[in-house]
């Protein structure tokens, strides 16, 4: 009897197991499908600054979390006003330089500045300020993920809302725990009432009550080597398809190259324009590396007896190009138009490239996937205002569709034939 028992608590063990592991997977991804409303009590559209964080901070930033910068939980509550924090994020190293208490620590502990973002109008700071104020007060632990109202992440598509498992699992839990207790106490009523007739049992019966608990009842169980093994098993594929899954991913490669360029020097300190440098990004597929007579043009008279400098002037003198070794890399499979998404896409390089302003030696900041680009296509709003290209698709979306945005995805953004042909 004891044997039976045990085995009957074994196997409601084994199977409140598999049913948590399952539970557990539906709900690895949090749930991001609550909706912003339209408008914050700081004036703000709370939506449209979703996007625009989406677009512009959310590599650098989350609200509960430390990315590469600060947490912006409450970040309005330590600005003395919400100018005074708009202004930080259009200038933030005037700021710091300018002595403001606040932004100085924030250098100092981060030890990097934020690129400017003076290319955000007026309302597009509002609403990212509005949005940061309604994400601070939401009960939620991280909502950084959540997209604009009707934006869709790709790494959200066919996930179903599946917060109702947790107090499932929860009632389970407990009903599990009060059978087994009962179980328990049924076992010590019956082992009593037993014991007070051994005399009415056989001998068969007074070995099996006698006897000790087997374990290895429940151990050698197939069902219980079965979960055992599935669980290594899963474990052992997630690694390895982790591992699968990042060969010719590389994201933070940083190259040395042959001269010492510093991009934190020209493009931060000194704010030089990135087209300046890579002056086809606005005319055709590549951005082009710089040739040396564009260094030449300020350096000729700039620091002429710098070693680094003396490398570029004796590559001049031999008439041979500057062996820069290549960050960026995509397959050959793969074709991407620098000027498509700088001109017409209005597309800023740090979107892509990161904060360039801060580093000091370039390295790839994005996966450039093409997940991570397919699921740009499908966030990104078409930059169609004064654009009469657009006009009759635009009215097309919005009155045939009923959608008051239109996206990359929806005038073909996602056809294979786009990117590979």
């Amino acid at each position: 009897m004891n044997q039976r028992l045990t085995s009957l608590i074994g196997k409601s063990t084994i199977t409140f197991i598999i049913f948590i592991g399952l539970a557990g997977s539906l709900n690895a991804q949090p749930d991001s499908t609550s909706t912003a409303p339209a408008a914050a009590a700081t004036g703000g559209d709370v939506a449209a600054g979703a996007a625009v964080f989406k677009a512009n901070c959310k590599a650098c930033h989350a609200i509960n979390e430390v990315v590469v910068g600060p947490a912006l939980k409450d970040a309005q509550k330590r600005w003395p006003s919400k100018a005074a924090m708009v202004n930080f994020i259009k200038y933030p190293q005037k700021v710091i330089d300018g002595g403001n208490p606040y932004a100085k620590g924030l250098y100092d502990k981060y030890k990097q500045y934020m690129p400017n973002h003076d290319f955000l109008s007026e309302g597009d700071l509002e609403n990212v300020y509005a949005w940061i104020v309604q994400e601070s007060n939401a009960p939620t632990v991280d909502l950084t993920a959540q997209a604009a109202p009707g934006a869709t992440d790709a790494s959200d598509a066919g996930n179903s809302d599946s917060g109702f498992l947790a107090p499932v699992v929860g009632i389970l839990l407990v009903t599990l725990t009060v059978v087994i207790l009962l179980l328990v106490v049924v076992i010590n009523l019956l082992s009593r009432i037993i014991e007070n007739k051994k005399e009415d049992l056989n001998e068969a019966d007074l070995d099996q009550l006698e006897g000790k608990v087997n374990w290895s009842i429940l151990f050698g169980h197939p069902l219980f080597k079965g979960v055992v093994a599935f669980v290594f098993v899963m474990m052992i594929g997630k690694a390895v398809f982790d591992k699968m899954y990042s060969i010719g991913i590389q994201q933070g490669y940083a190259p040395d190259q042959p001269i010492a360029f510093s991009h934190k020097l020209h493009a931060g300190m000194y704010e030089i324009d990135c087209n300046y440098c890579h002056n086809g990004v606005n005319r055709g597929k590549s951005a082009t590396i710089p040739a040396a007579n564009v260094c030449m043009n300020c350096h000729n008279s700039i620091k002429i007896e710098s070693p680094e400098i003396k490398k570029i002037w004796k590559a001049v003198e031999k008439n041979k190009p500057i062996k820069w070794v290549r960050v960026h890399n995509l397959p050959d499979l793969a074709y991407f138009n620098h000027a498509q998404h700088v001109n017409v896409g209005k597309i800023e390089c740090e979107q892509c490239h990161g904060p360039v302003k801060e580093m000091e030696v370039i390295q790839q900041f994005s996966p450039l996937t093409m997940g991570w680009c397919i699921n740009c296509h499908r966030e990104t709003v078409v930059k169609a205002d004064g654009n009469a290209y657009y006009d009759k698709m635009v009215e097309l979306h919005q009155v045939k569709f009923g959608k008051s945005t239109m996206k990359v995805e929806d005038i073909g953004g996602l056809e294979c034939s786009k990117c590979h042909y």
